[in-house]
């Protein structure tokens, strides 16, 4: 064992050599012990005193009258359970007594000294167990308040005692240990109690022998464990509970099943001990005759402290220090140093592995043990001995700042080693991003494609990865490793990645085809939006095809499930993918189509037709396309001349054109079949699709809407604007009889249209004034007017019309003169007639009743109407005359409908609006006298004042 180094892990306390048992102990120490931060100290006069942590005495009392030969403090409760001499009761009975006192009880004796309570006093030897010399003394503290005291005797027996000693509630039992007939070759010299799971075991240790006993059983049942023992202070129990003996060859421990490690120190044993996993001895050297204390760290090999020390009476542990206490009553306290001390002790001395044993054996935390290994790296890496300094950092990797090992190892070119730190670091899962970007670069600059495929596809089937896998990808794929950084993608669900990489890294169209094939509908529409633009131009079928799947799914099945509208609302709509045929109109329009001729009623219809009429009624639909891959080369349609001096166009530019016709014909078919009679407002936008027509100069289309919308003013100014003289008056034709619901307006706006036009337009003027004539639209005078303005029209257009006009009028003037007279004598006959009603007598002359024309008697009824009646033919009737009463009635009534229908203004205005002759309709309410102002005076009667006479004439 003199290869051991040796350490001063350990250091002398409370001064040092210097310090002493107080005074107050007079007495030969004859047992000590320590507990619940006490020393006690018991003395062959029978007192008992208690230390302090500086060894100061704090009271003391009389335990025994004679002597105190054992003590122990107990754990559990602040008890002290003691053996000692007391005063004889008969010669018969031995004065061995032992007591328990309770500390936390102390009874005044006076007034200057106080003694705790005995709360038990027990006679040791009776007639059962016969009196020994006592050699050994345990307690075990069982569940309070039971105690398992053991006592050996010189004779090789044990006195158990068991029970709770205050009530005197106990049993005893006695153990033979050795039956040899020497008395100092059978005492028991050492007891060590072990609880083993339920299991209460019992070393008894002889000079000659290691027994253990197995309480549980009745009797306990004793095993020869070996057949070597030790003297008295030799024994000890380990913190696991393994028996220690000291011998001078060695000291050895024992476990329940036999003898264990045994460590050679040479040297006898004058004292054992155990404390935190160090192994205390006191060896006498017999040549020199010195007592020597050493400390062993057996688990690291080393001595962790040694000194020369007086002959030692007691050792004790308590307050985290060992105390030796001598026979000359002087004491040493030597207590543990901190492990920064210890630490700093073995750096200056590089001793890093004894270190690193010493912060691992002594649990220390995880962060001191890694600074140690730190250090330790630290100190190969300046002699360059990299490989094992790294194996020294991997062991930092949860506690050392990883860039700390990086920055070191990439300064020192140290590839390979980092490739191990930065694989071990991913295996603990404490990567960063960085951390993988700088592993995964190593393997592709090692050109290591073997751990390449390790770091990657390790993980099948385990669960996540341990590394970031968007940087993996990122790495690999700029390292031109693209199947390994296509495999992570593909196994960690990165759709878009695994995409990018297959169409712009390796252009492997057919396999990105299939592969979103593969993809649930949601993931596919989603990657679609990504990079269709690539595949629409690199494979465009196919692509129309992945996406008519995507946007038609099944609708036969839910035409047959469910409602088909409200399942389409649950599919991608094709407008959603309009932004990846940006550069590819025709591909569009290919898909737009196959989607409207397979979807009828799709709730993005609108939006679908409102796209398909800009790329119908475009002009340059493929020219995007077509200079992308020509290098920008302009395929506008170029004319040039040929020398009979009309255009002629080479055969691209006829095929251009070919298709332009075509695709309008396609608009003006949509814009005709997605406005069905039934709807009020079209299957699109009818506001851009007017703009669209006005842009690419669609004339057909334009007419078709401003005709669908009515604007029939619009319909004609489209003639108008190219001066199509034929067809504006055809259009006319059809759009401005009223009799269909047109506007006969329209041929005032076409004559303004030839008088304001400034050329000789004689045959389309003559052809508008016959239908202006026909309908009589517009009064000769506007006429002349209208036409006046155009300079090269002659009297002669207008010629006839005019002779037909003023024949016309002549005619009207003619009636309407003799109208004239016929209601003006009419007038003057009225007037007469009212004058002379006036002014002079009425004769009736009638002879007959106008009823019953029988010969007129009184009394009769004559009315001013010239009629006369038998009273009794009129009833009770007599204010009117019953043959006129009819027709005034119906006058009446006529009047009252029109002072009614006056009040309806909407009524008139219509009237006015719909007739040829406005005026007419006014003049007529004017002479009905609907407008005239009228009194609110009461109307006359049909009949005239009646005479009645009862004498008759």
């Amino acid at each position: 064992m003199y290869q051991w180094r040796k350490f001063e892990f350990f250091e002398e306390k409370l001064g040092g050599g210097k310090c002493k048992i107080p005074e107050e102990i007079s007495g030969k120490i004859e047992c000590a012990s320590s507990g619940r931060g006490k020393l006690v100290i018991g003395c062959d006069d029978g007192t008992v005193s208690l230390l302090d942590r500086g060894l100061n005495f704090n009271f003391g009392f009389q335990a025994h009258s004679s002597s105190a030969l054992f003590l122990q403090m107990l754990k559990q409760r602040n008890f002290l359970v003691s053996i000692g001499e007391d005063e004889q009761i008969s010669p018969q009975q031995s004065g061995m007594c032992l007591k328990v006192f309770d500390l936390d009880k102390m009874q005044p004796e006076g007034s200057s000294t106080t003694s705790p309570d005995c709360i038990g006093i027990l006679r040791i030897f009776t007639n059962q167990f016969p009196q020994a010399k006592i050699t050994s003394f345990l307690v075990l503290e069982e569940a309070p308040p039971i105690l398992l005291i053991a006592i050996g005797l010189d004779n090789g027996c044990i006195y158990c005692i068991k029970g709770d000693i205050a009530r005197e509630r106990i049993t005893r039992f006695k153990l033979q240990v050795d039956s040899s007939s020497g008395e100092g070759n059978s005492s028991v010299t050492g007891l060590g109690f072990r609880l083993d799971g339920q299991a209460l075991l019992l070393f008894a240790v002889t000079p000659n022998s290691v027994s253990l006993f197995s309480m549980q059983n009745q009797p306990p049942r004793r095993q020869l464990l070996d057949q070597i023992g030790c003297n008295v202070n030799s024994v000890a129990m380990s913190d696991r509970s393994e028996l220690i003996i000291g011998r001078p060859e060695a000291v050895y421990f024992y476990e329940v099943d036999g003898r264990g490690p045994c460590w050679a120190f040479e040297g006898e044993k004058k004292f054992l001990g155990w404390y935190r996993g160090y192994l205390l001895c006191v060896i006498a050297d017999q040549r020199n005759g010195k007592n020597t204390f050493n400390i062993y760290d057996l688990k690291n090999r080393l001595i962790a402290h040694s000194l020369v020390v007086k002959e030692v009476s007691h050792m004790l542990c308590e307050w985290g220090n060992i105390i030796l206490i001598m026979t000359d009553k002087s004491a040493l306290c030597i207590g543990e140093k901190d492990m920064e001390s210890k630490l700093d002790m073995l750096f200056k001395k590089n001793l890093y592995t004894v270190a690193i044993n010493l912060v691992q054996t002594q649990q220390a935390d995880a962060s001191a043990t890694a600074e140690v290994l730190r250090k330790y790296g630290d100190h190969l890496y300046s002699k360059q001995d990299y490989d094992e300094a790294m194996a020294q950092y991997i062991h930092t990797i949860g506690h050392l700042e990883p860039s700390y090992v990086i920055q070191k190892f990439l300064d020192a070119q140290r590839i390979y080693n980092l490739t191990n730190y930065l694989e071990n670091l991913h295996e603990k899962g404490l990567a960063s991003k960085d951390h993988t970007t700088l592993l995964l670069n190593c393997y592709t600059k090692l050109k290591d494609v073997e751990k390449l495929n390790v770091f990657i596809k390790s993980e099948d089937g385990v669960g996540e990865h341990k590394f970031d896998v968007e940087t993996a990808i990122r790495v690999c794929r700029a390292a031109n490793y693209h199947e390994h950084a296509m495999y992570v993608a593909k196994k960690a669900g990165r759709h878009e990645w695994y995409l990018k990489i297959l169409l712009e890294d390796l252009g492997r169209y057919d396999e990105a085809l299939q592969y979103i094939s593969s993809l649930e509908p949601s993931q596919a529409g989603v990657t679609v939006k990504e990079y269709g633009k690539i595949l629409i131009e690199h494979k465009p079928a196919e692509t129309i095809n992945i996406l008519m799947r995507l946007c038609t799914e099944d609708i036969e099945l839910a035409k047959r499930v469910t409602s088909n509208g409200g399942y389409l609302s649950m599919l991608p709509s094709p407008v959603d993918f309009l932004n990846i045929f940006i550069h590819h109109p025709q591909s569009l329009m290919d898909f737009l189509e196959k989607y409207t001729d397979k979807v009828k009623d799709s709730p993005a219809q609108v939006e679908i037709h409102n796209t398909l009429l800009e790329l119908y009624l475009s002009i340059d639909l493929n020219f995007p396309s077509i200079s992308q891959v020509n290098n920008g080369t302009d395929f506008n349609i170029k004319a040039r001349t040929a020398p009979n001096g009309k255009l002629a166009v080479d055969g691209k530019n006829l095929s251009i054109e070919k298709d332009t016709l075509e695709r309008r014909e396609k608009g003006l078919r949509l814009l005709k079949s997605a406005w069905p009679a039934d709807l009020e407002h079209p299957l699109y936008d009818v506001d851009l699709a007017i703009i669209l027509c006005e842009m690419n100069a669609f004339k057909e289309g334009l007419l078709y809407l401003y005709e669908k919308m009515k604007l029939f003013k619009e319909v004609i100014a489209c003639y108008m604007q190219v001066h199509d003289h034929e067809g504006l008056i055809a259009c006319c034709k059809r759009l401005g009889d009223s009799g269909k619901g047109g506007d006969p307006t329209l041929w005032a706006d076409l004559l303004k249209y030839f008088g304001e036009l400034g050329e000789d337009c004689s045959k389309e003027v003559k052809e508008v004034l016959t239908y202006i004539e026909r309908d009589d639209i517009l009064p000769p005078i506007i006429v002349l007017q209208t036409l006046s303005r155009n300079p090269c029209l002659t009297l002669s257009v207008i010629k006839d019309y005019i002779a037909r006009k003023l024949e016309q009028e002549s005619k009207l003037i003619e009636e309407d003169r003799r109208a004239i007279e016929k209601y003006q004598e009419d007038t003057m006959a009225m007037r007469k007639e009212i004058q002379d009603l006036r002014t002079n007598a009425r004769i009736f002359q009638l002879s007959k009743c106008t009823a019953c024309t029988f010969t007129l008697d009184l009394p009769a009824v004559h009315f001013m109407c010239m009629h006369s009646f038998h009273q009794r033919c009129l009833g009770d009737n007599e204010k009117e005359c019953p043959e006129c009463a009819p027709e005034y009635r119906s006058v009446m009534e006529m009047k009252r409908s029109l002072e009614q229908n006056s009040k309806d203004q909407d009524q008139f205005f219509q009237q006015v609006k719909s007739s040829k002759d406005g005026f007419s309709v006014i003049a007529e309410y004017f002479g009905k006298g609907v407008i005239s102002k009228t009194s609110n005076g009461s109307t006359g009667t049909a009949r005239s004042d009646s005479i009645s006479s009862s004498s008759g004439f």
